[in-house]
């Protein structure tokens, strides 16, 4: 070897060294052992809850189910995306399932079985020889164990977990016959302030509680100047966050429909409340008020995003400066980005009287597969031992493992005193604060889709020019005449949204919808490019 190459040579002989080990590392650093490959049994769980969640109830639960079985069990996750798009998928599945079991059946398939098997509004007679098509097929899918090889759905709404047992694609599971103890008002009582918290029949049952709420990042805060921190939903149409508001696309995510449902709902309550008027003119101008609110907030929105869960991390970020999340999504990405014993630069909070407080169920799917062990994991997850998993802080007696998961337990027993010197959150009583807020169902329940389509069309469909609308009525100082105009929401109204939209929301002809978006959108369209032609003029 000459001696001018050796360097060369020994450069080479480095990078192919270094580039084994990266290669050779993560194969060395496998389990030897795929303990997956060799448990005896699966359970197959469609969820939207993050990696912690499901990292510590499948390493919890394994390890449960060990010790009362003497089996191993793997869970097998399925994540499709949000609550939302759980809920299209399982539609799509049990769709294609029920046809290949109606024709299996020897029943000719049929655009009236497969549009009718799942639909609540089919109503059987008492007498099977009597069914239409539609009655056959809808009978045929309710006595059947037609199947998706999914177990269990974990996490999500109440509203989309009564959508599904409505269609018939969960059952009842045994928790509560089992354990009725676990079932009462000193534990697990079935509706709290409005909010239901569990289906007699046990269809679904909240496994921990949840609520709706801000985070901020007190950096981006000081940057914008803003001194007073926010305490409520109307510090989001604040002017000075102009596109620093991080909002989540209420058609994808059954979250962020819930926490604009609070906006609305909390505006119809503090009206009421007050009085001076009829109830129901009282109501229908706090609907006008709350989507008045989210209007503004849109207004200043940097983006509508397809997951709720990234909404606190870009505030962590200072990607945005502030937006609205659920209340486990805020407090984990505040633990998450915590350094040392200092406060957290991202903060969340609730506003007072602002929130309902409710559930993220769980449900039994038809055909399971695994039923007894998905019975068991209802079972785990509802028990004391699996409750502390929520809320407890990593390393502590019965907590978990590895992630500080920031939620909150559904069983009472688990705020009493003795236990907060576990939890990772004692200061929060969340049965306290669902004495501030009780949620009226009839108000918005009724309307929960059309105000996602509302959001739609009068926001997100239209960002650029309400952004924009907006920018210019701020530079002009907010002129009577020009505001009048972009708030005007009188085709959004009450009535309208109660006696137009939500029946053309429910048509099967999906021409109604899209007909009717246009039309929106191109009435607010004008709406804010004369808004802004106002703004400008300084009237």
């Amino acid at each position: 070897m000459k001696t001018q190459d050796r360097p060369v040579s020994l450069r080479v002989l480095a990078v192919g060294i270094a580039l084994a080990i990266v290669i050779g590392l993560p194969f060395a650093l496998k389990p030897r052992n795929d303990l997956l490959a060799s448990a005896d049994e699966t359970l197959t769980i469609i969820t939207p809850h993050n990696e912690a969640v499901r990292h510590e109830f499948a390493t919890a639960f394994a390890r449960h189910y060990r010790e009362k079985t003497g089996r191993t069990i793997r869970i097998d996750w399925r994540m499709p995306g949000g609550t939302s798009e759980i809920s299209r998928y399982l539609a799509g599945e049990y769709l294609a399932a029920f046809e290949a079991e109606w024709k299996k059946s020897g029943r000719d398939p049929s655009p009236e079985a497969s549009s009718s098997f799942d639909s609540p509004s089919v109503k059987l007679p008492p007498d099977p020889a009597s069914d239409t098509t539609a009655q056959a097929a809808r009978r045929f899918f309710l006595s059947s164990n037609t199947g998706i090889g999914i177990d269990l759905f974990f996490g999500g709404g109440a509203y989309d977990f009564d959508q599904q047992a409505a269609a018939g694609r969960l059952v009842p599971s045994d928790a509560i016959r089992n354990h009725p103890a676990w079932f009462t008002e000193n534990s697990i009582p079935q509706s709290v302030s409005g909010e239901i918290f569990y289906q007699p029949d046990g269809t679904w049952i909240g496994a921990c509680l949840s609520s709706f709420g801000i985070c901020y990042n007190t950096d981006s805060l000081r940057r914008l100047g803003i001194e007073t921190l926010p305490a409520s939903w109307q510090d989001l149409t604040n002017p000075a966050f102009q596109r620093q508001v991080a909002l989540a696309d209420p058609t994808k995510s059954g979250s962020a429909a819930k926490a604009f449902e609070m906006v609305i709902q909390q505006q119809m309550q503090q009206l009421t409340a007050a009085g001076g008027g009829e109830h129901e003119a009282l109501v229908a101008s706090g609907w006008i008020r709350g989507l008045q609110i989210i209007q503004a907030a849109s207004a200043n929105a940097r983006y509508f995003t397809d997951s709720a869960a990234k909404i606190p991390i870009d505030v962590s970020l200072g990607d945005a400066a502030i937006g609205m999340c659920i209340d486990f999504y805020g407090r984990f990405q505040s633990e998450a980005v915590k350094v040392g014993s200092g406060e957290s630069r991202l903060q969340y909070f609730t506003p007072a009287g602002g929130s309902s407080v409710g559930v993220d169920p769980i449900g039994l799917l038809r055909g399971a597969p695994n039923r007894p062990a998905a019975e068991e994991f209802i079972a785990f997850t509802l028990s004391l031992e699996g409750q502390k998993l929520w809320n407890f802080k990593p390393g502590t007696p019965g907590g978990p493992e590895k992630y500080a998961l920031r939620r909150l337990p559904i069983r009472k027993e688990l705020y009493a005193p003795e236990y907060a010197q576990y939890r990772s959150d004692p200061e929060v009583q969340p049965y306290e604060e669902a004495k501030l807020f009780t949620y009226h169902p009839a108000w918005t329940a009724p309307l929960f889709r059309v105000i996602a389509f509302i959001v739609r069309v009068m926001c997100l469909d239209l960002h650029h020019e309400q952004a924009a609308a907006w920018q210019a009525l701020a530079a002009a100082g907010f002129p009577r005449e020009a505001y009048k105009k972009f708030t005007d929401l009188s085709a959004v109204d009450y009535e309208t949204s109660r006696n137009t939209l939500k029946p053309a929301l429910a048509s099967r002809n999906r021409i109604d919808e899209v007909r009717l978006a246009k039309e929106l959108s191109d009435k607010f369209r004008a709406q804010y490019r004369e808004a802004t032609r106002l703004a400008k003029e300084g009237k």
